[in-house]
């Protein structure tokens, strides 16, 4: 007997964390078959009526209200798996201070009753709300990070422009990884300091910037986020500009690295032009050096690995070869590969690194399709025989199940349907470690790459990124991937070079500039 239960929570919010937290642990449970617990928004109604739950169970209920969705095998089932999503959700933070439980606050007014020195503020509310609770974080004096999303674009740029004229950042909308001054922030992985300061319209885009600079050798200063539209036309770089110069008159920063998913070009010219009077590497996805002119002292990079490397250079600092065994990796991987193999699947859970590999797959095999196509004539559905390269984070992947950074099951299901293709070459994976993400991916993903490999299927190639501190442990994670079989490189940039170099069984593809 199936049990379908909806138990609801009139006028509560709890950040999208928190909820996917609530999600995990409640899919964990014995007997329970499908869980989620969510705002009451229409989108993830529809995804609960369409996973078989009678709508009657949340009658009335609207986006301001939360709800905890089970359905399990029994009655004991159901019960145990919403009761362990309320535990997990609701007894987060309030008890495990030292000094006894925290008070909650309900208003940026109440949180600074709470704490009066503090200088950020963390808004993650829906996004129809978001803009007037940072409106009042900024009149507070308070910095922003906005992890919100769905802020219409002009509210953002009102926003990022009052805070501008007030001296303030505003970091976001979805902003969902910052550093400042040591403190981390959202999704974030655990770096030594040191004096490069990363600056990302990127959220992956900024941990793949700070842990390679942190694996290499140097430490990192501040990372800050800006939102993923910052740099369009629509909002015109206005934090970039300010993080910019905020950087310039840090005493910690010696160089800043600037990272962006594909901008306007404009845009890009222009912040760029006034970034003057400290040391700047910029990697904006999709503009190659040469491709803008840019002022001494900015220096422009074609991928985040070489803006990295472009980083350590003006300090005086040599990066190691990324490209160390490489060539040898793939050639095993490409020894025994059927020659009707001839397709490759990325499944990636953050945006940029799917941004930086569909730039450099289309430099070494043509077209791919993906549905976030850095070419708009590019997209989905692929025609039959194209490779295809996805951002599983984006909406259409996750209404109603947990981002892929935090669940690995939606993509363990993409990942046994294109390893049962039997014309696909390769798969290529990123797996993204520190605060936030699933505590062990190696654990759910290695085993099913290990039953694709050993089985005849594709190969596999997998990029972990994540520093040497994150609670995860980066070197554990990437040998559990190696003993499954998978290739594993050094950055994601090779990565997606590795996957281009198995489907086209041209090894020295793995050294190519990028």
């Amino acid at each position: 007997m199936t049990v379908h239960r909806v138990t609801l929570f009139r006028d509560t919010y709890l950040d999208s964390v928190v909820q996917l937290t609530g999600t995990r642990t409640m899919r964990q449970v014995e007997g329970v078959e499908w869980a989620s617990a969510a705002m009451a928004t229409p989108a993830n109604l529809d995804t609960l009526g369409s996973e078989g739950f009678d709508a009657g169970e949340w009658s009335g209920a609207g986006a301001g209200d939360l709800f905890i969705a089970v359905r399990g095998e029994s009655d004991d089932a159901v019960a145990a798996g919403t009761t362990a999503g309320e535990e997990a959700m609701f007894s987060r933070g309030s008890t495990d201070a030292a000094d006894g439980p925290v008070r909650s606050a309900r208003s940026v007014r109440e949180a600074l009753e709470i704490a009066p020195d503090s200088s950020v503020a963390v808004v993650s509310v829906p996004g129809d709300y978001a803009a007037l609770e940072a409106h009042q974080a900024l009149t507070a004096g308070l910095h922003v990070l906005l992890f919100s999303d769905n802020v219409p674009v002009e509210a953002e740029v009102e926003l990022k422009e009052r805070a501008a004229g007030l001296g303030l950042l505003v970091m976001g909308p979805g902003a969902g990884t910052a550093m400042l001054g040591g403190t981390c922030l959202g999704f974030s992985n655990v770096v030594t300091p040191g004096p490069v300061a990363v600056v990302a319209a990127a959220g992956t885009g900024a941990q793949e910037a700070m842990t390679l600079v942190d694996r290499w050798g140097v430490g990192v200063s501040h990372v800050i986020g800006l939102g993923g539209r910052d740099m369009s036309a629509a909002v015109g770089g206005i934090m970039a500009r300010e993080a910019l110069a905020a950087l310039r008159a840090d005493d910690a920063t010696e160089v800043v690295l600037f990272v962006s998913k594909p901008p306007d070009p404009d845009v890009a010219r222009s912040v760029l032009a006034a970034a003057a009077g400290k040391p700047v590497v910029a990697a904006l996805i999709g503009l190659e050096p040469g491709s803008i002119e840019v002022p001494d002292g900015v220096v422009l990079a074609g991928s985040l690995e070489t803006g990295a490397v472009r980083a350590l250079e003006a300090l005086g600092r040599t990066a190691p070869d990324p490209t160390e065994g490489l060539r040898d990796a793939v050639a095993a991987a490409i020894a025994d590969l059927p020659a009707e193999r001839t397709l490759l699947r990325g499944l990636y859970s953050g945006g940029t690194l799917c941004y930086e590999a569909l730039v450099i797959l289309a430099g070494a095999l043509g077209d791919v399709h993906s549905n976030t196509p850095v070419d708009k004539s590019l997209g989905l559905p692929a025609p039959d025989g194209a490779h295809t390269c996805l951002d599983l984070g984006e909406e259409e992947y996750t209404q109603g199940r947990p981002h892929p950074m935090i669940d690995p099951e939606a993509r363990i299901e993409m990942l046994r349907s294109d390893g049962a293709d039997p014309d696909v070459a390769v798969i290529v994976l990123d797996v993204v470690l520190g605060h936030g993400a699933h505590p062990d991916p190696a654990a759910e993903l290695a085993p099913v790459c290990a039953d694709i490999i050993a089985g005849g299927g594709p190969r596999i190639v997998v990029y972990v990124l994540g520093s040497d501190g994150d609670p995860q442990g980066l070197e554990a994670q990437r040998r559990v991937f190696t003993e499954a079989g998978c290739v594993v490189t050094a950055t994601a940039a090779r990565a997606a070079l590795a996957a281009a170099a198995i489907a086209a069984r041209d090894p020295e593809i793995v050294g190519r500039a990028v």
